[in-house]
């Protein structure tokens, strides 16, 4: 099989469902005006109003990093304490599961009242979100070392923090990576339930859905509901970007580590 045929298979499958879902989308919008806006309308709306999109999504985008990158910072650093320290594992992690199936919707309104308005519920809540899946991947990666490698090593009579940094981190990357596939565009999922229920500055995209669907503006609502499909897909290829890299970076050492 040529290499045109493998990109043609690649990139055909996935435009050929756009394609479908493109018309049955305008076929419904035209039967059922007052659910779904037609795509024209949509179009209309992100071109008359750039800035106003463009502003919005700034703000969903930051409260999306910050707060995703400090809930995955602080889940693998917990994770390093729960896989040294069994004892914090067994007491900590039935707490992160109750966290994890606790509806942040209910919870919003009470990080508002203890941390104040403004971006900081926001952050929280986005971190939130992330924590447990990405504490999970990053316990299962400092975990899978191959037990050969772990022998070489203590022949060779490395220290405990060696052993984390040339071994048992490498083999952790494809975990994390994997994890933050998952993440990064999860945190913009937080960041909008945040602005749909926690009170404060009058700025994101979860905003501006909820304004326009007050005024019955599908349009808008389906606009900015496009512009945070696109954000995601983009933090998902930035992670999948940085993991090409890093991974092709220390291939030799990620693969010593696998099973």
């Amino acid at each position: 099989m040529s290499r045109r045929s493998l990109r043609v298979g690649v990139w055909l499958p996935p435009v050929v469902a756009l394609a479908a879902l493109v018309i049955l989308w305008q076929l419904y919008a035209d039967h059922h005006p007052y659910v779904a806006p037609r795509l024209g309308e949509v179009k209309d709306q992100l071109t008359a109003h750039p800035g106003l999109f463009a502003r919005n999504a700034w703000t969903t985008l930051q409260e999306g990093l910050v707060g995703g990158a400090a809930g995955m910072g602080a889940a693998f650093a917990l994770a390093l304490v729960m896989f040294y320290v069994r004892f914090v594992e067994r007491a900590l992690l039935p707490l992160a599961v109750v966290l994890n199936v606790t509806p942040l919707v209910a919870i919003a309104p009470a990080l508002v009242v203890a941390f104040g308005f403004g971006m900081t519920p926001k952050y929280v809540i986005a971190s939130l979100l992330v924590f447990f899946p990405f504490l999970v991947n990053a316990l299962a990666g400092l975990r899978d070392v191959d037990p050969e490698a772990l022998d070489l090593v203590a022949t060779l009579h490395a220290s405990r923090a060696e052993v984390l940094w040339r071994l048992r981190l490498p083999s952790s990357l494809p975990y994390l990576f994997a994890a933050g596939r998952i993440c990064m565009p999860l945190s913009l999922v937080g960041a909008v339930v945040a602005e749909f229920v926690a009170a404060g500055e009058a700025k994101g995209l979860g905003t501006l859905v909820v304004t326009a669907a007050s005024l019955g503006d599908l349009g808008t609502v389906y606009a900015a509901v496009v512009v945070l499909a696109v954000l995601g897909v983009a933090m998902f290829g930035a992670v999948v970007a940085l993991q090409r890299l890093v991974l092709g970076r220390y291939a030799p050492a990620v693969g010593m580590g696998r099973r």
